[in-house]
């Protein structure tokens, strides 16, 4: 069994490998990420956080597992999201929009991050697959593993 700081530590480096990946698969093999991947990124980067803040801190073990097994799970509402996109029939995909970039130049901060979290039509689109999984898929199993990683936190006894 895992020491809270292992634990820790097996989180962070599952969220920078799940970055590093995902920038691999944006610039080497030249997959454009929409919203919702942006938005999955970000979760990935928030629960990485709070477990280096963990790690550093090696105290609060119930509290960070906490939020790391909220951010993990709202991660895996976003990929829930695309996955569900990804399943409509193409009739039903909603309207493709601007890349994110221009989104953040010609909209407010609030306005372009409520668009991001919706998502568009661009995120219908499955780009990739190994063993017959979408990105947003394996990105749901790597979220609910994460979250299950930080409920195991929550549930141990206070040890370091």
């Amino acid at each position: 069994m895992l020491t809270g700081r292992q634990t820790n530590l097996l989180i962070f480096l599952i969220c920078n490998g799940l970055i590093a990946t995902a920038l691999y698969m944006q610039h080497v093999m030249e997959l454009t990420p929409c919203y919702l991947c942006i938005t999955q990124r970000a979760f990935v980067i928030i629960t990485g956080m709070f477990a280096l803040l963990a790690l550093i801190h090696n105290n609060g073990l119930k509290i960070y597992g906490f939020f790391i097994a909220l951010s993990a799970l709202a991660g895996s509402f976003f990929s829930g999201k695309q996955l569900w996109l990804q399943s409509l029939p193409e009739d039903q995909v909603p309207a493709c929009g601007p890349p994110a970039e221009y989104l953040f130049d010609a909209f407010s901060f609030t306005e372009a991050m409520s668009m991001l979290f919706r998502g568009d039509g661009n995120c219908a689109e499955v780009q990739w697959t190994f063993l017959s999984l979408s990105i947003p898929a394996w990105t749901l199993l790597c979220f609910l593993f994460l979250a299950l990683l930080g409920i195991s936190q929550i549930l141990k006894k206070n040890k370091s």
